[in-house]
């Protein structure tokens, strides 16, 4: 079971992602980059025992930041997008 609190990190919760959840019953995730979508859809059935019907991933390429005269990059980042089956809920409070 620690594989699966592994790839998935945290719910992205915004504005944007609550209509969502409201309206089309779908979730937002911040996910481990190495995942792909089929570990993803297994993590998010195990974890909060729904049916999970399909999943959209994005990857968020590093940006420039500076502090002073020290430059680098962001970390890299992965969102996943699953869309619930009906009848399935997930409550994020």
């Amino acid at each position: 079971m620690n594989k699966y609190r592994d790839i998935i990190k945290a719910p992205i919760i915004t504005e944007k992602t609550a209509n969502l959840n409201e309206n089309g019953n779908i979730i937002t995730f911040s996910v481990d980059p190495k995942a792909n979508k089929t570990e993803i859809k297994q993590a998010v059935e195990k974890i909060f025992d729904v049916k999970v019907e399909s999943v959209n991933t994005i990857n968020v390429k590093p940006r420039k930041k500076r502090v002073g005269r020290y430059s680098g990059l962001t970390n890299r980042k992965k969102k996943a997008i699953v869309k619930l089956k009906e009848g399935s809920s997930i409550e994020l409070n």
